[in-house]
């Protein structure tokens, strides 16, 4: 077996004391200047050169926010107003496309007026010319109709008699029928 060790009650003391050196007074004094010391140093690091360009980095990201917030109401503003443009030519283009439309439509309805009663005056022009011309020919017919009154009558007497008449007797005879 082993044989066990035996400390004394001062070696017990001096290990306990080498245990926890934050604990042993003795020490303190020492401890409290490097604490001190470190943290003047932390400190003095922190205030002039961490803080600082950490106080500039976050200034300037909040510029940069503000100006790109300010730029995007702005970029806003102009959309806005571009769009109330647009629709405003919009507008514009509709009016004037339905007032083309409009008096196209109005100049075609006149153009087509103009063409129907210049073809009603053609249509006017030509009957009165074809009842003129049938005035002409029932004129002619009428003025002929004697002649030929007398001419189927001679036939008729002679085909049917066969004796000739006269065109004179004829004429004669139906000029006293009509009276």
């Amino acid at each position: 077996m082993a044989a066990e060790e035996t400390y004394t009650d001062a070696e017990l003391a001096a290990d306990a004391a080498s245990g926890l050196p934050q604990l042993d007074t003795s020490t303190w004094v020492g401890q409290i200047f490097w604490l001190f010391l470190t943290f003047a140093i932390l400190y003095f690091a922190l205030s002039k050169f961490i803080l600082p360009r950490l106080r500039d980095t976050l200034g300037n990201r909040s510029d940069r926010i503000a100006d790109d917030l300010d730029s995007a109401s702005r970029m806003k503003l102009e959309a806005e107003e571009a769009e109330k443009a647009h629709e405003q030519s919009l507008r514009d283009a509709r009016a004037k496309a339905s007032n083309v439309a409009e008096s196209t439509r109005q100049s075609l309805d006149a153009e087509i007026r103009a063409e129907l009663d210049e073809a009603d005056a053609q249509a006017e022009r030509e009957s009165e010319l074809a009842e003129a011309r049938i005035r002409d020919i029932k004129t002619a017919a009428l003025s002929n109709i004697d002649a030929v009154a007398v001419d189927v009558a001679g036939t008729l007497v002679n085909e049917l008699t066969g004796k000739t008449i006269a065109p004179a007797k004829v004429t004669a005879a139906l000029k006293g029928a009509r009276s």
